[in-house]
């Protein structure tokens, strides 16, 4: 037998089956660099990341703006208990609101509080004033934080100040929400986003994995040796994933050491059922990427749709955004996805600790799915097996030219991205794909009608009405109403209802004799949003009935509705979100994402171009791509390749989807051009050191989600490590995802984003003389071979 050039050659073992077709794998895994950078440094990388990200697990020391218009001692207790609030710090002191917007758009703070002028007469007068917390609601996560910081330091500043009495008759007293954090009471962003996001990294890496391993048999490797080491189709299937499963069970018992033995969090549940759901999930994504490949019998073709497919997964997952708010097609497309089960699986045991019997449902359909795709993987095999594949006629070597000027390495690199279906695919057709699947999850915006149960103990007029008005707030549905609490907390766990109220006997008793009345409220924080949400609807809620029952009836709009009100609190403390006023999940994450795309397919795709061209004219074609005016051509040829996606992304489905979007153009455009370029140039760079086209997607495609926690959006910069946080600037997307938002859903101008806009100009230089230098010295030898 002689085997392809670029295949490990293996002796004919004397008995075909699966431990032979293994043996042949790991033989191939220890010669290829490629192989051996995926399944080993790759995760490992990714994990340590992502690790060091997440390090600070409790967000801290937000920056916050304080515009204190009244300078009195009121004023001053008000700034003091905000300075003393662990999770924010005060970073600046504005003397109007302009001042205090111009910070928040600079990003030099997240939020700001605004003391009105006559705080301290107004409130000695009964007149209830308010202070405004004025919060960036566009970054979700850090807004969200500090507004609860401010508000939670406030309320306890307010609730110290002396009282004045305007009324001899005795006021009726508030009810009370008596917070009861269930599953993550510290609100440890390792327990809720770490343990979801190693796993998510680590499903891409696998379905990669998988396709390589398939889809290089096609061409780099020997189709026909493989199946008759194997014996059989399955044989030879089973064999191959064989070593990958073993490889990657371990990488996932790495990223869960790292929760529960690193971050020391709490394991709740059955570690055997969460290692079968992970063994599944490493079944059904290997087997997905194999899939692709019998499919496509492309490698390049092969892995750009399970790129396709698996990137957006974390959306569809329902860890950021619940999958009971998605639409019908986001929950539709995430249960045909194995991560969706499993992080399911995995938090309902790892965190929140239910009965074995309640993760049966979604273990089943993890593993029909494994089942499944295996399955198709084999069958189509076999059909393979059946119709081997015509060996592939010599690519013919390229017609010999000079050295390029830059209006004709333009030309040339336009006309190869068109010719070239992979290329084309990654830098033209991914962004619309993108555009089309990766908002679906979040297009709901808003999490309504979250299930609750409410336990009414008490049996009166006033709990009746306190029931109507948590099934009537927007973010509320009574679902059940158990008549114990213990009742309650069963379906809790059965993940029928995501909070309970108690209403306990006497509450309306203590009302009317003036007293504190407690509500208990058990709220499941394993999924933030959905606990942030449910919690604010049962908060509003009863603020509603509380300041019906203080008022007795008066107008809202009222000056004895206000008196009345000041007696139990003499401030009014109000949020007031910023640029997402509606506070919409979509309108968050997808602008952000949206970025991070564009420069994840034009990253691959110029990665991908260098790639090609050595596989077509040797190092010969890769000393001309490194001429100073090819790189200046090829970039530019990229960016005009690039432009109509920037345009949908940025202008078009912004409108199309609901979303803010900026009418000053001209701003994005300024910083759009050194952004393109910065990435085509590192992906230049990157292709130089490439010998195949599908190199850059299998190295690159992974890094998207640590990126993305990179930037401060989703997560703030404050709680990154410093020396992790210089470090990320290396990458456009740091400084183009936070520019671009600022600009097209904030309103910033270029003069707001000048040190952004300056970062990606020097990024732009270098590695542009990165992309000459690496042509000229990988001309020698790539440093990622195949052997």
């Amino acid at each position: 037998m002689i085997a392809r050039p670029g295949s490990v050659a293996d002796p004919m073992p004397a008995r075909p089956g699966v431990v032979a077709a293994a043996a042949r794998e790991v033989r191939w895994i220890r010669h290829d660099t490629v192989a051996m950078l995926l399944v080993l440094w790759i995760p490992l990388m990714a994990f340590a990341l992502l690790a060091a990200t997440f390090s600070d697990a409790v967000i801290r020391d937000l920056r916050v703006d304080i515009v204190d218009q009244d300078q009195t001692p009121t004023s001053l207790t008000l700034v003091q208990a905000i300075n003393g609030a662990p999770g924010v710090s005060v970073a600046q002191r504005s003397s109007d609101l302009s001042g205090a917007m111009h910070a928040v758009r600079s990003g030099a703070a997240i939020a700001t509080v605004y003391i009105p002028q006559d705080l301290e007469r107004d409130m000695t007068a009964g007149r209830r004033p308010q202070v405004v917390i004025f919060y960036n609601k566009q970054y979700f996560t850090p807004g969200n934080a500090a507004s609860s910081s401010l508000q939670a330091a406030l309320a306890a500043a307010v609730a110290a100040l002396p009282t004045f009495p305007h009324s001899k008759t005795t006021s009726p007293g508030p009810l009370v929400v008596e917070q009861y954090v269930l599953t993550n009471p510290a609100f440890n962003y390792v327990q809720f986003l770490l343990r979801a996001i190693l796993p998510t990294v680590l499903h891409v890496v696998m379905a990669i994995t998988g396709g390589y391993a398939i889809g290089s048999e096609f061409r780099r490797r020997d189709l026909r040796d493989w199946l008759d080491v194997g014996g059989t189709p399955l044989a030879a299937l089973v064999g191959k994933l064989l070593p990958y499963c073993g490889i990657f069970a371990v990488q996932m018992t790495i990223g869960l050491g790292i929760i529960h033995g690193l971050y020391q969090v709490p394991f709740r549940g059955d570690p055997i059922l969460v290692g079968a759901a992970a063994c599944l999930l490493i079944v059904a994504y290997l087997s997905m990427g194999a899939l692709f490949q019998v499919l496509t019998r492309n490698l390049a073709n092969g892995l750009t749709l399970t790129g396709i497919v698996c990137s957006p997964a974390f959306g569809f997952a329902g860890v950021g955004f619940p999958v009971l708010a998605m639409n019908a097609f986001g929950q539709a497309w995430g249960a045909m996805l194995p991560l969706r089960w499993y992080i399911q699986i995995l938090f309902d045991q790892a965190a929140r600790g239910v009965p074995v019997a309640d993760s049966a449902r979604p273990f089943m359909f993890l593993g029909g799915l494994a089942t499944a795709f295996f399955c198709l993987a084999w069958l189509r095999l076999r059909a393979i097996a059946r119709n081997p594949l015509p060996e592939p006629a010599p690519s013919p070597p390229p017609h010999s030219r000079g050295r390029l000027g830059i209006v004709h390495a333009f030309a040339s690199e336009y006309g190869r991205v068109l010719r070239d279906r992979g290329a084309f695919g990654l830098m033209v057709l991914g962004p619309l794909l993108y555009g089309v699947l990766y908002p679906q999850p979040y297009l709901g915006e808003l999490i309504r009608g979250v299930p609750i149960a409410v336990v009414d103990d008490d049996s009166t007029p006033l709990s009746r009405t306190i029931v109507q008005t948590l099934n009537a707030d927007e973010a509320l549905e009574v679902a059940i109403r158990p008549a114990t609490l213990a009742a309650a907390q069963m379906a809790l766990a059965r993940r029928e209802v995501f909070g309970i109220v108690d209403i306990p006997a006497g509450t309306e008793r203590e009302v009317l004799k003036g007293n504190k009345a407690r509500l208990p409220a058990f709220v499941d924080s394993a999924y933030f949003l959905l606990y942030s949400r449910t919690l604010q609807g049962i908060v509003e809620s009863v603020g509603s009935v509380t300041a019906d029952v203080i008022s007795r009836g008066a107008r809202p709009d009222g000056s004895l509705y206000r008196a009345s009100l000041s007696q139990s609190s003499p401030v009014e403390i109000l949020n007031q979100p910023l640029f997402n006023p509606t506070g919409g999940y979509g309108s968050y994450i997808v602008p952000a994402a949206f970025v991070l795309i564009l420069q994840q397919t034009l990253l691959l795709g110029s990665a991908t171009l260098g790639g090609v061209a050595f596989e077509t004219g040797g190092p010969r074609e890769r000393r001309r791509r490194g001429a100073v005016a090819a790189v200046l051509g090829q970039g530019l040829a990229h960016m005009m390749l690039t432009l109509p996606g920037c345009a949908l992304y940025l202008v078009v489905l912004p409108r199309i989807y609901g979303f803010s979007a900026t009418e000053h153009v001209v701003d994005l455009s300024i910083v759009l051009i050194p952004f393109l370029l910065s990435v085509s140039f590192l992906g230049q760079f990157a292709g130089a050191w490439a010998k195949r086209r599908e190199t850059a997607v299998l190295l690159l495609i992974a890094i998207s989600l640590p990126l993305f926690f990179l930037v401060g959006v989703a997560w703030p910069v404050e709680a990154i490590p410093p020396l992790l946080k210089t470090m990320s600037v290396i990458f456009p997307s740091t400084s183009g995802i936070d520019a671009l938002v600022r600009i097209n859903q904030m309103g910033a101008s270029v003069a707001d984003v000048s040190r952004e806009w300056m970062t990606l100009w020097i990024l732009t230089g270098v590695y542009a003389l990165l992309a000459v230098a690496s042509a000229r010295l990988a001309t020698a030898g790539s440093l990622i071979d195949d052997h």
